[in-house]
């Protein structure tokens, strides 16, 4: 493989992941509120000046729930392709997959508690 042939496929692998990302923001009303919410954490961490330390927790806990969004998405999908009828399995794979941007999500609120209520209340 030549390295412009190189350089194509990776020009292409991230131009389909930044596509993946346009699906989940335009097809999952719950990834949109996770986008609202990420970018007021991201603002109130840099007004209240956190440390470099909780921007790497606070980051990490925003990329553990999108990640879980997206792999939800991504199940939920091929769910539909594979079984376009109902089927309990079908809808306990993907309340189970949901259940894990719920456990995230949760684990981010918590997070973000502990990192902003003691600059908050310092205030």
């Amino acid at each position: 493989m030549s390295l412009s042939s190189y350089l194509r496929a990776r020009k292409n692998g991230f131009r389909y992941a930044a596509n993946g990302v346009r699906v989940v923001l335009a097809t999952q009303a719950h990834a949109r509120i996770h986008l609202l919410a990420a970018v007021g954490v991201v603002l109130l961490a840099w007004g209240l000046d956190v440390s470099a330390v909780e921007w790497c927790i606070l980051l990490l806990a925003i990329g553990m729930v999108w990640t879980g969004e997206a792999v939800n998405t991504a199940i939920e999908l091929t769910i539909d392709l594979a079984s376009p009828d109902y089927h309990p399995l079908a809808g306990k794979a993907k309340d189970v997959a949901a259940g894990a941007v719920l456990l995230a999500s949760c684990l981010a609120a918590v997070i973000g508690a502990i990192v902003f209520v003691p600059k908050l209340v310092a205030l």
